[in-house]
C-alpha cells in the first residue's frame, strides 16, 4: 500500500519545506549551533547572532527571548521553500489552545535549559526515524511550524516532568511496579498493586493487528471501577499501555487501532477522569498515533455519555470513532479469523498475564556497555543534527538526495542502536515474555502463545506478523 501524502517517503516540496523549517525551529530550541556555520541565515529563524545557547533559567530573560527570536513576523514565500516563521507562538489566540500549550511553552523557554530539551526528544525517538516523529506534530497542526513547535515543546515538559515517561514508568516497568507492591510504604505499595492489578486483570491489552496492519488495542471497559485505582495509578498504566505499543508499530504503518469492549457495561464502569486524561494524552503528546477507534457493543445507557465525551474530542479524533454492534461489524475491522473469540471471533487466544521473571532486568544493572551504546547514540546523534543543519540549508539544491540518503542512513544506525540498548534502558513487559517483541527488535503479533491461551512466559521469537502492514489515511 502506497505511503500516504505527508508522511515519510511521501511529501512535497512544500511539506519538505516545512520539515526543514520545523527542523531548524526545534534545533534552536535546542541551543544547537550549526558546527560548520553554514548559510542558514535566508531562514530568518534567529537573530543576526547565531551563538549557541548553552543555559536558561528564570532570571536569564535575554536567552530565553533569543530563542523565541526565532519568530518573526512572516516573509514573502521563498522560492525554493525556505522557511518563513511567523509571530511568538503565545500570540495565538486562546481558542487554538486547548490545554493552555502556548503558556507553557513560554514557561519552558524562561525556565529549563535547552540540553535537557533536547535529551527529553532523543529519549522520546527510541526506534523512530526522528523526521517520521516531526512529521506526526506537523501533521497534527495542519503544517502550521510554530504551533507544531509549541505542541513538541510541551510534550517534552510533560514527558521529563509530568509523567516522567522515560526515566520512570518505561524505565522501572512491571518489574519495578512488583517491587512497589511490596514495600513498607504504604502510599509506594498502592501505587504498585494497582499498577499490577490492571495489568493481571487484563483491563487493556495488546493482541493482533486489524485490516490495516495497525496494532489492535483492547479495553474491557466492564473492569473498570471508579475508585478502584489511584488516579497517578491509571495515568501511569495508560501512558505505560501506549508507549508499549509505540514499540509496535513498524512503517508504514504509525498509528494503532483501539477496541473499547463496552460488553455488561453500566453506569459503575464510567470514569470521567480517566477518559479525560486519555483524550488529552493523545490529542496533546501523541498526536497522529489514533488510527481507529471502535467502541464495541455500547449499551442505550451510553448514548448520554458519548454525547458528553464527544464534546470533548477534537473533530478529528472524533471522525475516527466507529460503533460497532457485532462480529460482522468488527469485521469491516478485522479479519474474522482474527478476532478473539471473546469477541465472537473464531481466534482460540485469550489474555493472561505472565508475571515478572527474576532477574529479566538484570542487563539494566550493567554499567559499561549500556554507557558504550550511549556514547554511540550520542554521537550520531551529534551526526544526524549536522546533516540536518547541511539539509536545511541546501533545500531543494543539486545535493538534496545526497543529503537526504546520508540522514536516513544514520537514522537507520539509530534504530539499529536503540534496539541494542532497549534491554539496558526499558523494563521487560508481558510482550517480551511472551514473544510479542524480540530483543532485537522484530514484532510477532501472533507469538507461539497464539491460539492456545498459554500463560507461560516463552523464548522470544523474531517472526514479524502474519499481516502485512499498511499505512493508515491522514485525516
Amino acid at each position: 500500500m502506497p505511503v500516504p501524502s505527508g508522511h515519510l517517503g511521501n511529501l512535497s516540496p512544500e511539506q519538505e519545506a516545512k520539515l526543514r523549517e520545523f527542523w531548524a525551529a526545534t534545533l534552536k530550541i535546542f541551543g544547537v549551533e550549526d558546527p560548520h556555520h553554514l548559510n542558514v541565515a535566508d531562514l530568518s529563524l534567529a537573530d543576526e547572532d547565531t551563538q549557541s545557547i548553552s543555559e536558561v533559567d528564570g532570571k536569564d530573560k535575554k536567552k530565553s527571548k533569543k530563542r523565541l527570536g526565532l519568530f518573526k513576523k512572516k516573509d514573502k514565500d521563498s522560492s525554493n521553500g525556505s522557511a518563513t516563521p511567523t509571530k511568538d507562538p503565545s500570540h495565538h489566540a486562546d481558542s487554538d489552545d486547548k490545554y493552555g500549550q502556548y503558556k507553557e511553552f513560554q514557561d519552558i523557554i524562561a525556565t529549563q535549559n535547552p540540553e535537557s530539551i533536547r535529551a527529553t526528544f532523543w529519549s522520546m525517538v527510541k526506534a523512530d526515524h526522528p523526521d517520521a516523529l516531526l512529521l506526526r506534530f506537523l501533521r497534527a497542526r495542519k503544517w502550521d511550524v510554530q504551533k507544531a513547535l509549541v505542541m513538541l515543546v510541551s510534550t517534552m515538559r510533560w514527558r521529563s516532568k509530568e509523567q516522567h515517561v522515560d526515566d520512570d514508568i518505561i524505565l522501572r516497568g512491571e518489574g519495578g511496579a512488583l517491587e512497589d507492591s511490596q514495600s513498607s510504604d504504604p502510599a509506594v505499595k498502592r501505587e504498585g498493586t494497582d499498577f499490577l492489578t490492571q495489568l493481571r486483570m487484563g483491563k487493556s491489552f495488546l493482541h493482533g493487528t486489524d485490516k490495516e496492519g495497525r496494532p489492535l488495542c483492547f479495553v474491557r471497559v466492564r473492569l473498570h471501577k471508579g475508585g478502584e485505582q489511584t488516579e497517578r495509578s491509571l495515568e501511569r498504566y495508560t501512558v505505560y499501555v501506549i508507549e508499549t505499543a509505540r514499540l509496535a508499530l513498524r512503517p508504514p504503518v504509525e498509528t494503532a487501532c483501539i477496541v473499547f469492549d463496552m460488553t455488561h457495561f453500566s453506569m459503575a464502569n464510567m470514569d470521567y477522569t480517566p477518559v479525560k486524561f486519555m483524550i488529552k494524552v493523545f490529542e496533546a503528546n501523541y498526536p497522529e498515533s489514533l488510527g481507529a477507534v471502535l467502541v464495541h457493543k455500547s449499551p442505550w445507557i451510553f448514548q448520554g455519555v458519548w454525547k458528553i465525551i464527544r464534546g470533548w474530542l477534537d473533530p478529528v479524533v472524533a471522525g475516527k470513532v466507529h460503533f460497532t454492534s457485532d462480529v460482522h461489524d468488527l469485521e469491516k475491522f478485522i479479519p474474522k479469523s482474527q478476532i478473539i473469540k471473546e469477541l465472537d471471533g473464531e481466534e482460540a487466544w485469550e489474555y493472561k498475564y505472565v508475571d515478572p521473571i527474576p532477574g529479566e532486568n538484570d542487563a539494566m544493572k550493567e554499567e559499561a556497555p549500556r554507557k558504550e551504546l550511549e556514547t554511540e547514540r550520542h554521537n550520531e546523534v551529534l551526526e544526524y543534527q549536522q546533516k540536518t543543519f547541511e539539509w536545511i540549508a541546501q533545500g531543494m539544491g543539486p545535493d538534496a538526495d545526497k543529503i537526504k540518503e546520508t540522514r536516513n542512513a544514520l537514522a537507520g544506525s539509530l534504530n539499529q542502536n536503540y534496539w541494542k540498548l532497549d534491554k539496558y534502558i526499558r523494563a521487560r513487559t508481558i510482550y517480551d515474555r511472551t514473544g510479542m517483541i524480540s530483543p532485537d527488535g522484530k514484532i510477532n503479533f501472533y507469538p507461539p502463545t497464539h491460539g492456545k491461551g498459554s500463560n507461560q512466559a516463552v523464548a522470544p521469537t523474531s517472526n514479524i506478523s502474519k499481516t502485512d502492514t499498511s499505512a493508515d489515511d491522514v485525516d
